[in-house]
C-alpha cells in the first residue's frame, strides 16, 4: 500500500461518525480487525509520547488519524523509547501526568511503565482482537518482529545453520551483530531469562571471538549480503526491506527453534489517563488499515486477527518462539552489566 493511498483511505471522511460505538464494540467481539469506518470519531485534547522508530512510518499513521479526525487536538512528544518511559515514571513520582498515551517501539519500555502501576486496564473487546499469546490486560501490542538469522546464500547453505541459537557458539560461522542496538539487548535479556546469566555470558564471549560489530541491525543484514560475514542477528524486517529494494540480494532468513533466537517482540501502546479518548485512539492503531499499512510498508507483523503478514515471511504458526512475557524484558540493567562484564560493551 503506497503512502498516499494509505493516507487517503484512512483520512477520508465517511462512516466514521455514523456508527454508534455499541455497534463497533459488538463487531470487535468477533475477534478480528475492525475498519476505521467502524470506530467513533476522536475529539478533544490528547498528548502522545512516541518512541522514535520505523523511518517515519508511525508519523504517517498519526498524520492520517489527525486528518480523519479534525476535532482531535493531538500533541506528540518524540524521543528515544527508553528515555520516554523513564520520563513518564519520573513525572508520575513528581505528581505530574503529561502523557495520555505511550506508543513504544519495544515492549521493554512498555513493561517499565506498566510495572510502575501507571497503565490503565484495556477493555476486553479491544484485547480480544489480538492474536493468542499477545493479549495483555494493560497494553496492546501493535506490531511484531521476529529475531532471525539472516545468512549469505552464496557463502552458507541452510543445513549449516543450527536450529539452536546457543549452538552457534560452537559453530565455525563468521557472525555479524550489533551489541549496542536495543533490539539485540532485548534478545540477550530473553536469553538470560531462558538460559541463565552464566550460560548467556559464556555464549557472548564465545560468539565475540568470531563476530564483526555493526552500528545497527540494518548494517548487519547489509554486511551479510555483501559477504563480510556468513550469518547475523537481526529483526526480520531488515532483511525483507533490503530484499524489497534489491530482489536478487544474496541473503535469506533462518530461524532457530523455541529459544531467544526466534523471540517475537512487539511495539506496543498503553493508556495513561482516564476517559474514552485514549482507549479509542489505541483502537485506531489496531484497525485493518493501519495494520495492513505497517505490514506492507514497514514489513512488521500484524498482531490483530484477520490481517495478512508481510510478503516473504513465514506465518507465525510455522515458527516456534519461546514463551516469554514481553513485559519481563523491561529491566535492561542486568543485561547491560552482564554484557559489560563479558567485554561486549
Amino acid at each position: 500500500m503506497q503512502r498516499r493511498a494509505f493516507l487517503h483511505s484512512l483520512a477520508a471522511a465517511g462512516a466514521i461518525g455514523c456508527l454508534p460505538f455499541s455497534v463497533s464494540r459488538s463487531l470487535a467481539a468477533g475477534n478480528s480487525a475492525l475498519s476505521v469506518d467502524q470506530l467513533p470519531p476522536l475529539e478533544g485534547d490528547l498528548t502522545l509520547y512516541l518512541g522514535r522508530g520505523e523511518g517515519g512510518l508511525y508519523e504517517n499513521v498519526l498524520e492520517a488519524i489527525k486528518k480523519r479526525n479534525p476535532k482531535l487536538n493531538l500533541q506528540v512528544r518524540r524521543g528515544v523509547t527508553a528515555a520516554l518511559a523513564n520520563t513518564i515514571v519520573a513525572e508520575a513520582k513528581a505528581g505530574v501526568r503529561r502523557a495520555d498515551v505511550f506508543w513504544a517501539v519495544d515492549s521493554g519500555a512498555i513493561g517499565l511503565v506498566a510495572d510502575a502501576g501507571l497503565a490503565r486496564p484495556l477493555p476486553a473487546d479491544l484485547t480480544g482482537q489480538l492474536k493468542s499469546g499477545f493479549q495483555y490486560p494493560q497494553w496492546a501490542p501493535v506490531t511484531g518482529r521476529i529475531r532471525t538469522l539472516p545468512y549469505n546464500t552464496e557463502r552458507v547453505t541452510p543445513d549449516r545453520i543450527p536450529d539452536s541459537v546457543m549452538a552457534l557458539a560452537d559453530s565455525d560461522l563468521a557472525i555479524g551483530w550489533a551489541p549496542a542496538y536495543a533490539s539485540f539487548q532485548s534478545f540477550i535479556t530473553a536469553m538470560r531469562l531462558l538460559e541463565g546469566d552464566k550460560a548467556t555470558a559464556d555464549w557472548l564471549r564465545a560468539i565475540s571471538k568470531r563476530a564483526k560489530s555493526y552500528a545497527g541491525e540494518l548494517g548487519v543484514v547489509m554486511g551479510v549480503e555483501r559477504g563480510e560475514v556468513d550469518v547475523g542477528f537481526a529483526n526480520h524486517y531488515y532483511t525483507l526491506r533490503l530484499k524489497s529494494g534489491k530482489p536478487d540480494a544474496k541473503v535469506a532468513l533462518a530461524f532457530t527453534n523455541n529459544d531467544a533466537g526466534c523471540l517475537v517482540n512487539a511495539s506496543g501502546i498503553l493508556a495513561l489517563s482516564e476517559g474514552d479518548l485514549p482507549i479509542n485512539f489505541i483502537r485506531y492503531l489496531l484497525t485493518r488499515e493501519v495494520q495492513s499499512y505497517l505490514a506492507q510498508e514497514a514489513y512488521e507483523i500484524p498482531l490483530v486477527n484477520g490481517v495478512q503478514p508481510p510478503a516473504g515471511l513465514p506465518p507465525l504458526s510455522s515458527i516456534s518462539p519461546p514463551k516469554v512475557d514481553l513485559t519481563q524484558l523491561a529491566d535492561l540493567r542486568p543485561t547491560l552489566n552482564l554484557m559489560r562484564n563479558a567485554g561486549i560493551l
